[in-house]
């Protein structure tokens, strides 16, 4: 019986929404994640008397959980191309310069 490994689809999905909350480059890791987690399922699908059902159903966890990054990443992504495209660059700077006045005090 062949083995179906979800650890690094897991490790990918978790740093992935870590790494959404910088400006949604956790899609970077999202992507390749899913991408994986879908080949190996349709390799178990291909021969599934070579794999265990447990096996199987946790692969189909672990892409879920790999498209729900995938998600949330493109949501945070596709928010921030376009907030920065719509938002004056000189505006957004103020803002930030603000806050850190503020920050200091």
């Amino acid at each position: 019986m062949k083995k179906l490994n979800t650890t690094l689809i897991y490790v990918l999905s978790s740093i992935s929404l870590l790494c959404c909350c910088l400006a949604g480059l956790g899609i970077l890791l999202a992507i390749p994640s899913f991408i994986i987690a879908n080949k190996k399922l349709k390799e178990a699908e291909t021969s599934p008397e070579d794999y265990e059902a447990d096996d199987i159903k946790a692969m189909k966890t672990a892409k879920t959980f790999a498209l729900v990054a995938l998600g949330i990443n493109g949501a945070y992504f596709l928010y921030n191309i376009y907030f920065f495209s719509t938002t004056d660059w000189d505006t957004y700077m103020e803002e930030i310069k603000t806050r850190m006045e503020q920050y200091q005090q």
